[in-house]
């Protein structure tokens, strides 16, 4: 499998990554193993996860999808692989995270990431992200910015003090951020550069057929100042593998958690992912073909990042992200895109 290198750090990644927000809910720990040595048989060599998971976040699950990762990888080349998690932030109601206080900074920082390293059993991180943004700012189905849901936050630059002591400290390899904004990925940049603190190597943010937001704005800054993407959610909460079209009620986060997919609501996904359907079957691949190779085919999609419940629906998302789609059917998806332009920000 292709190997990529994440911003300006020497982090070596597959261009495929495995993600594991549904082990310890939708999956069982053997699940959990067994698709990690599968994908580590293809040939991918980065894992995400984050200390909420696993999704939805509950007091129950929560720390769980760490813990599956954490056994089953003190039986693995630890060197030969790049683990990456992350700590959740404020604005959410998450009362069984340290009490809620999830601020980011040095306390929460710190005690966030030691218990991370405890469920995963090792000693360090290679990438360690911000899982949103300390401020008031649109994520998760949210597109506009409010001015009146302003509140107290930490100065991005306390936040990056916190994380250069662990880096110092051999904890942190390298740090990146996530569900960020252009303004943030900017401000995390020239104050890494101004005080000589550690710079962010790469954001994940959502980036399908239905939310090409990174395009206007972020693509230009991660190019210019070598941000790298791992777009999530490329199949849109399966949306994009049709799976809903042939039956609404297939099993899935969509279906089985009420209220969890506020981003996929939205009036004009269903006739997007009707569209992109037919666009792929006219052509001969699967909506799941379609939708992976073209996230991953794009010049600025670093390491996709792919769930699955399944080792089936994990290898057929594997291998469409190694497609390449010829011009005439990326043509068909532009015309597309402006007909249905990110329904789903």
């Amino acid at each position: 499998m292709k190997q990529v290198k994440l911003g300006k750090s020497d982090l070596q990644v597959s261009s495929v990554s495995l993600g594991s927000m549904t082990w310890g809910t939708q999956n069982s720990e053997a699940e959990a193993h067994a698709q990690l040595d599968y994908a580590l048989a293809r040939g991918i060599n980065f894992i995400d996860t984050a200390e909420m998971y696993s999704v939805p976040p509950n007091a129950e699950s929560y720390g769980q999808t760490e813990t599956y990762i954490g056994r089953w990888l003190k039986h693995q080349a630890r060197d030969k692989l790049v683990l990456a998690t992350k700590i959740a932030g404020p604005g959410r109601n998450l009362q069984w995270i340290r009490k809620g206080d999830l601020a980011f900074n040095r306390r929460n920082i710190r005690l966030a990431l030691d218990a991370s390293l405890r469920r995963l059993q090792t000693d360090y991180v290679d990438l360690y992200q911000l899982h949103w943004p300390d401020r008031n700012t649109p994520i998760f189905g949210q597109y506009q910015f409010d001015p009146t849901q302003e509140r107290d936050t930490v100065p991005i630059r306390e936040t990056l003090e916190a994380l250069s002591e662990l880096v110092q400290e051999g904890k942190i390899r390298y740090i990146g951020l996530s569900n960020e904004t252009a303004w943030g990925v900017m401000r995390f940049v020239h104050l890494a550069e101004e005080y000589g603190l550690p710079r962010v190597v790469s954001v994940q943010n959502a980036y399908s057929l239905l939310n090409r937001n990174w395009e206007t704005g972020l693509a230009e800054i991660g190019f210019r100042e070598a941000v790298s993407l791992l777009p999530y959610s490329p199949l849109a909460f399966g949306l994009l593998s049709g799976k809903y079209l042939a039956n609404p009620k297939a099993s899935g986060r969509i279906t089985q958690f009420a209220g969890f997919a506020q981003r996929y609501s939205k009036a004009n996904v269903q006739p997007a992912v009707a569209a992109y359907a037919e666009l792929a079957k006219r052509h001969g691949l699967t909506p799941t073909q379609l939708a992976l190779g073209f996230v991953a085919s794009r010049w600025f999609s670093a390491s996709t990042i792919i769930g699955a419940t399944t080792l089936l629906q994990l290898q057929e998302d594997i291998d469409a992200c190694s497609l390449t789609l010829p011009d005439d059917v990326l043509a068909e998806i532009e015309a597309l895109h402006l007909r249905y332009t990110n329904p789903a920000p």
